[in-house]
């Protein structure tokens, strides 16, 4: 089972329960920033991305007539 606890480190209680979670051996505390640092996108997405700037099929939109730039009107 996984949890998200937020907890206001300025709050000393919220401090002292922190503390406390780590000293339990079942608890696995992970900082979501640190992981996000790491992987700050999606694989797939980053695949895809890459993959469409190798080919040249591409759209120039017009931002004064978007529906008919895109064969939509």
């Amino acid at each position: 089972m996984e949890l998200t606890i937020k907890l206001d480190k300025r709050n000393k209680q919220a401090e002292a329960l922190f503390e406390y979670l780590k000293t339990l051996p079942f608890v696995r505390i992970v900082d979501q920033k640190k992981d996000k640092e790491t992987q700050p996108y999606n694989s797939e997405f980053v695949e895809k991305v890459l993959h469409s700037a190798q080919h040249d099929k591409r759209y120039e939109v017009n931002p004064d007539n978007v529906w008919e730039s895109l064969g939509l009107e």
